[in-house]
């Protein structure tokens, strides 16, 4: 059975007049060490899919399920530490608190827990080597190029093992030389933690580092 299961999923907004439907009928699914992209414009739904697929928003209807478990089932502190614990995100604006060095931004995820253990520390450390980041440990944010601070946020959503790591256009905000960079980085990341990978993104580029190609038409997702 695929860990990621998207069955059907349908969004509308309420608005003055008929309600304004974005996604009609969105099935997907993927297996741990997969990856996909999803294309398409602005205003398509690509965004609001994978904010329902990161439990971040809430489908009208239709189901996700993730390692066998609907999220949506969850109260809201339990929604929380599964999101925590089985999703990682990367976003166009990697969202590093400036008053924290890489390190420690690399370990947000883990303080939900307390003091991060040992382990958790050195396994920052080691995923900031793999992004290229070892000489940048107690650097802050603005300290960084783009590039480098995409990269911590790479770490950082891979820090607790996630089965599924969701981006969302991760190389908006980079130059082209920069951005084919960290689109060869996200999937070998994936590759080598054998999780699960879904990008929504503008960028034909980016699209081609992955495996399999999805597009928003008329609110149903189809193959690109």
């Amino acid at each position: 059975m695929p860990d990621l299961v998207v069955d059907r999923v349908a969004k509308e907004f309420p608005t003055r007049a008929e309600p304004l439907v974005v996604l009609r009928e969105a099935s997907l699914e993927l297996s741990a060490g997969q990856n996909a992209a999803i294309v398409g414009p602005s205003g398509s739904g690509k965004s609001t899919l994978l904010h329902i697929i990161g439990t971040l928003d809430a489908p009208t209807s239709g189901s996700v399920t993730l390692g066998g478990e609907n999220p949506f089932a969850l109260d809201e502190p339990q929604l929380a530490r599964f999101r925590n614990r089985n999703i990682g995100f990367v976003f166009q604006d990697h969202h590093l608190l400036p008053q924290l060095s890489v390190l420690e931004n690399v370990l947000i995820p883990a303080l939900a827990d307390g003091a991060p253990a040992r382990e958790i520390v050195e396994r920052a450390k080691d995923l900031l080597s793999r992004v290229g980041l070892s000489e940048r440990l107690a650097h802050r944010p603005a300290e960084l190029s783009g590039g480098e601070r995409q990269r911590a946020g790479v770490a950082r959503a891979l820090l607790l093992r996630p089965a599924l790591l969701l981006a969302d256009e991760p190389t908006g905000n980079l130059d082209r030389k920069t951005a084919a960079a960290i689109g060869s980085l996200l999937v070998e990341m994936q590759r080598q933690e054998n999780t699960m990978l879904l990008v929504v993104t503008h960028s034909a580029e980016l699209a081609g580092h992955l495996d399999r190609r999805y597009e928003i038409d008329d609110g149903r997702l189809v193959p690109a």
